[in-house]
């Protein structure tokens, strides 16, 4: 009876797990929710963007120019991971400005925080 019902419950969690897994070829926006208090909600989500470096400044802030008129400003996370070109990951000395890169960034209320830049091949 005990081994009938682990074979039970094993095959209900990996449907449950597959289930739950994206399909391949899909783009994910994960959005999360988290409660402070009883009435305030901070609400996250993360995504990409792709642009030109106006200003940078290592450990702080990047500003990019996305071609939609004004430049957008983000602020960056303590554990910034910066790729160049070729894929492999460079200090963040190497990022100039008016290099195209992409930055994965997590929207924190009003802050777009980025925890990735990778620059972009022309």
């Amino acid at each position: 009876m005990k081994l009938l019902l682990t074979i039970i419950c094993a095959i209900s969690l990996s449907t449950i797990v597959a289930k739950a897994q994206p399909s391949p070829g899909t783009t994910a926006t994960t959005t999360a929710t988290s409660q402070a208090t009883a009435a305030a909600t901070t609400t996250t989500s993360t995504t990409e963007s792709v642009g030109t470096i106006t200003e940078f400044t290592p450990g702080m802030t990047l500003v990019l120019n996305t071609g939609t008129g004004e430049p957008v400003h983000y602020k960056l996370a303590k554990n910034v991971t910066y790729i160049n070109a070729k894929g492999k990951e460079v200090k963040a000395e190497r990022i100039r400005k008016d290099r195209k890169v992409r930055v994965h960034y997590v929207k924190e209320g009003n802050d777009m925080v980025v925890d990735k830049v990778t620059v972009v091949r022309d």
